[in-house]
């Protein structure tokens, strides 16, 4: 059943919509692998990167909406749904329980990490497709970019 007309050819579409909709598994996983993180840092940076990952699930949980309604407005529904987040995705998260600071902030900047490598590739499958979700992409990839930045602070100086 379609209920909204793309503007956008068939092809460039599907292209579009599956860029979309793995962008948006990734950002509700984002949310949900920092909101539990949150919940469970321990250690003397604990305050700081408790603010973080809010900052972190916020960019998240706001470009998830942005991502999903952009799909909606092609006339391809998003999938949220919490069986369809759990089946799909695969970034790090942190183990359960209590998570030593140091612990959070790596996991976060490998969960980051990888939802960058896939979100450029989206924006590289998009650029044909669609420019308008390619510029979406790009905006999302700059502030998770930033976030990892601000992880990957934490850990200086490295060990190398």
């Amino acid at each position: 059943m379609t209920v909204v007309k793309s503007t956008i050819p068939e092809a460039a579409r599907q292209v579009t919509g599956d860029a979309l909709q793995s962008t948006l598994v990734d950002l509700l996983g984002l949310s949900l692998i920092g909101k539990q993180a949150h919940w469970n840092v321990v250690g003397p940076r604990f305050r700081s990167i408790h603010f973080q990952l809010d900052e972190v699930v916020t960019a998240s949980r706001e470009f998830a909406d942005t991502v999903a309604e952009r799909s909606s407005a092609l006339g391809l529904p998003p999938d949220g749904r919490p069986e369809t987040i759990a089946s799909a995705f695969t970034l790090p998260s942190p183990k359960d329980g209590w998570v030593r600071d140091s612990d959070v902030v790596e996991v976060m900047v490998e969960a980051l990490e990888a939802a960058i490598g896939r979100l450029r590739e989206r924006i590289e499958a998009t650029e044909k497709a669609d420019p308008v979700t390619q510029d979406l992409l790009i905006t999302v990839t700059a502030e998770l970019e930033k976030q990892r930045w601000m992880f990957d602070a934490e850990n200086w100086p490295k060990d190398s």
